[in-house]
């Protein structure tokens, strides 16, 4: 983790923009010596973007598991597919 203070992005805009690249981690960068802003690329935003979309996503899987909630095998879901294809 990399911690800078926050005028350092504007003097030093490519250093830290090129840190974030190499890395793949986010800066953290503070103001008056607090916690004021997180910079990351574009590529490193994105894949965490995706990773919370899928967890998301897999915890409402678990919680409809939980609750008893049956979804489809492979095999009923084909078969519901080729129906509606079937019926097109």
């Amino acid at each position: 983790m990399q911690i800078k203070p926050s005028a350092n992005i504007r003097q030093n805009y490519n250093e830290i923009a090129e840190l974030c690249r190499a890395t793949g981690e986010p800066i953290f960068l503070t103001k008056n010596g607090e916690g004021d802003l997180v910079v990351m690329d574009i590529d490193t935003f994105t894949r965490r973007e995706k990773m919370l979309k899928l967890r998301e996503e897999l915890l409402a899987v678990e919680e409809d598991r939980l609750a008893g909630r049956t979804g489809y095998t492979p095999d009923e879901l084909e078969r519901y597919l080729d129906g509606i294809i079937a019926g097109a």
